[in-house]
């Protein structure tokens, strides 16, 4: 069966919802009001029939609820975040839609609004996310290019954060057969900020997505809703580095929850910066050598087609548990699972800025492992001249830091 086959007529995709532009605005309003997120969004819909009838219900339910002082989204509000996202030239598709991601659709914390900006179609192919540290080394830098630029090829979308380090990497080597970029905060804030050139260049042969409001700073508890999106979209995550207490590896909980597959890569025990993958791969994570690991076990899935999205209609949303949001508990909604939260969102701080870093002797040694890498990479990797880089490593070497192996390569001891 080709790849073209898995998304003709005999894939097993729902057919798909269209909203009306009324009710598109009102999807917004509802999901933009204070402590409305996917699991109450649901709940208020199935119970009034559409979301302008949960809107109209709302301020009802919150004084019953003793919650009356909570914020409800304007119409005018939600009118100029789409005025905004149009002249950003992004789009806002709702949950059932036909440019949904049908993978994201399937998990039970599905976001019932995306902010799409760039070629929907991409995330509509077979996606494999890719994610690792921000303090990536040298060697699992280029392990995350190599990955990325394989999967690439073999007609994958890989899908990832837009960080530092792994998600960086993966992107760069992804972007010319297509990568999708998933951000904590809005489109109009993209974080970190050294990476809106290639958010930019995402957005022409790729897509950039957001769940968050248009102008929305990424807070720490952000990054772990993205991080369910960045798994959600995949039939696997790949972790190529990570350590114990990172925000990877709650990427990787993530997936093994919507029963995606799981990938690690293994690396030094030496370094800190794999203790967390090879953890993984002790608790049965899939061991990752090349990209062909990765293929032989999704094969099976790209055969059987893609994930069957939720047939979602306003009058019949799917109810679903999980949540990582204060939401709202009112009386008059249906009962539903007790909701679950991510204590490690405390993993997540923001980013230091590279200029307060100091010179090319710093950026070696952070970049550097136990793990050998070849000089040229590390220069390319780094974006330093060659004779900066080569007098750094002579430092390192008569400080007894640098050992010299054959073909020109080097590693931290």
């Amino acid at each position: 069966m080709s790849r073209a086959d898995l998304f003709g007529a005999g894939s097993r995709v729902s057919p798909a919802i269209s909203l009306s532009e009324r009710q598109r605005l009102d999807w917004l309003r509802l999901i933009r009001s204070e402590s409305i997120g996917p699991r109450t969004f649901r709940s208020l819909i199935n119970r009034h029939g559409g979301a302008a009838a949960a809107l109209e219900a709302l301020p009802a339910l919150l004084k019953k609820a003793g919650k009356a002082e909570l914020r409800m989204c304007t119409q005018a509000e939600a009118e100029a975040e789409l005025a905004g996202l149009t002249r950003l030239g992004a789009r806002l598709v709702a949950l059932g839609e036909k440019d949904y991601p049908a993978a994201l659709a399937a998990i039970d914390s599905a976001p019932p609004l995306l902010t799409i900006l760039g070629r929907a179609d991409i995330a509509a192919r077979p996606c494999i996310a890719i994610v690792g540290s921000r303090n990536a080394s040298a060697a699992g830098s280029r392990m995350a290019e190599k990955l990325a630029q394989m999967l690439g090829l073999a007609g994958i979308t890989v899908v990832s954060g837009l960080a530092r380090g792994i998600d960086t990497r993966a992107h760069d080597a992804s972007q010319p057969t297509g990568t999708v970029a998933v951000l904590a905060g809005g489109l109009a804030k993209p974080y970190p900020r050294e990476n809106i050139g290639l958010m930019q260049r995402i957005a022409e042969t790729g897509c950039v997505i957001s769940e968050m409001p248009l102008g929305c700073e990424p807070r720490a508890r952000e990054f772990p809703r993205r991080n369910r999106i960045v798994s959600g979209m995949a039939l696997g995550t790949v972790v190529v580095e990570a350590a114990r207490r990172s925000g990877s590896l709650i990427t990787a909980r993530f997936a093994l929850e919507q029963g995606r597959e799981v990938f690690a890569v293994p690396g030094s025990p030496l370094d800190p910066r794999a203790e967390g993958t090879n953890d993984l791969i002790r608790s049965g994570a899939t061991l990752v050598t090349c990209a062909e690991d990765i293929l032989e076990v999704v094969q099976p899935m790209l055969e059987a087609g893609p994930l069957p999205a939720r047939q979602l209609r306003e009058d019949s949303v799917a109810q679903q548990g999980e949540r990582l949001w204060d939401e709202l508990d009112l009386p008059e909604l249906p009962h539903e699972q007790a909701p679950r939260t991510v204590t490690a969102a405390a993993a997540y701080e923001p980013e230091p800025d590279d200029a307060g870093r100091g010179g090319a002797l710093v950026r070696i040694v952070a970049m550097l492992g136990p793990s050998p890498i070849e000089v040229d990479d590390l220069a390319r990797l780094l974006a330093l001249d060659i004779r900066a880089v080569q007098a750094a490593l002579t430092e390192l070497d008569i400080a007894g830091r640098l050992s010299r192996l054959d073909g020109g390569r080097v590693a931290l001891r």
